[in-house]
């Protein structure tokens, strides 16, 4: 669980001796004495992008302070940027500034950036440091935490990558201030994915403070984003490698992915895969005959109401199934599902129907109508 201190909360990933916190509050993105514990040697690297770095990046070179040798790699911005392309160059960018195993890289912005400097930084010289600092909602409750880090290829997402965790998290809830519209709503979406597969009661709280989410009410926020990163923090230390229980955090994933892969990462924001794919988990699930049925209609109604897109791209059938076959979750040759079985538990299932998972398919509009 959190505890809070000078006003931030503190969530912490039990992993050991790679345990790290998760500093939540407003403006811990310019708290040196929340970073500086974690910058171990003279050398930092700031990964960011185009879009993020005139927002926050002096905040942050205050933080970290003088005496070390500070330098920038911008990558552009896009999920299509994460790639061999973008990681070779920052691989490049940290040989020609001379960075040693001592550095520490330091991703400041989304889930994106996130993910490809703690490929980096799991890969250069054989592992160094690094820490998040997302700026993003959806990075904040999720891809920020749990060590997953990676670049996609041209036929998955996230195919190529490790597990590696950060030192620490500064989740700044201030970022949310200049955050688009529709960057933050699909960070919701990973926010109520928590509720779903491990918190009925926290999905009853999010269709009760809906509206305020919509408005970005800081009380609110705050609750939402805590209360993710507890919920991944407790998955992960149970599960580091994704051996067994951490897979539930992949609700809605399998579809999500997929969707993005045949899109080519340009139609869709991450979340917003997920938002669709949580939807067409839930409908899959009730034909399975696990799921009740006015339980996925919450679901999709409150991805609705939040502002989510709900309805899947018109693509054909066997090419969703065959994107979905490249899947990570993949075993053997089998496709593994991440299903409800009600509000806050999914399994993670092999047994799924053919016949209905081409239903869910070819749903469409009508996914989990009543």
């Amino acid at each position: 669980m959190s505890r809070t201190r000078d006003g931030v909360e503190t969530v912490r990933v039990e992993l050991g001796e790679r345990g790290y916190p998760i500093h939540i509050g407003a403006g811990v993105l310019g708290r040196g004495d929340l970073l500086r514990p974690h910058l171990r040697g003279r050398q930092v690297a700031i990964v960011s992008n185009e879009v993020v770095a005139p927002l926050y990046l002096e905040t942050l070179r205050q933080a970290i302070g003088e005496g070390r040798q500070v330098d920038v790699f911008l990558m552009a911005d896009g999920e299509r940027h994460k790639n061999l392309e973008t990681y070779g160059a920052l691989m490049d960018f940290l040989l020609e500034h001379r960075h040693n195993r001592t550095t520490t890289l330091v991703a400041l912005g989304g889930g994106v950036v996130g993910d490809l400097t703690g490929f980096a930084a799991a890969t250069f010289q054989r592992g160094v440091d690094f820490v998040q600092v997302p700026t993003t909602l959806l990075a904040q409750v999720d891809s920020s935490v749990g060590g997953k880090t990676a670049v996609n290829h041209p036929r998955g997402k996230n195919m190529i990558g490790a597990f590696y965790q950060p030192r620490c998290v500064l989740a700044d809830t201030t970022v949310f201030d200049t955050l688009p519209d529709r960057e933050y709503r699909a960070g919701l979406a990973e926010v109520v994915k928590y509720g779903v597969i491990r918190d009925a009661a926290f999905f009853d709280w999010l269709e009760t403070r809906a509206g305020a989410l919509g408005a970005r009410d800081a009380g609110a926020l705050a609750r939402a984003v805590r209360r993710s990163c507890e919920i991944k923090a407790e998955v992960v230390a149970a599960d580091e490698r994704e051996g067994g229980l951490r897979a539930i955090l992949n609700y809605g994933h399998t579809f999500g992915h997929a969707i993005e892969t045949l899109t080519g990462y340009e139609r869709y924001l991450h979340g917003e895969a997920v938002a669709i794919g949580m939807v067409m988990a839930a409908d899959l699930s009730v034909r399975q005959g696990w799921l009740p049925a006015g339980e996925a209609g919450r679901i999709r109604a409150l991805l609705e109401t939040l502002g989510l897109p709900v309805t899947p791209p018109a693509l054909a059938g066997d090419a969703m199934v065959a994107a979905m076959g490249l899947d990570k979750k993949v075993l053997d040759g089998r496709l593994r599902l991440v299903l409800a079985e009600a509000l806050g538990r999914v399994i993670v299932t092999e047994d799924v129907d053919a016949q209905a998972l081409g239903r869910t398919l070819a749903a469409g509009e009508a996914l989990c109508r009543g």
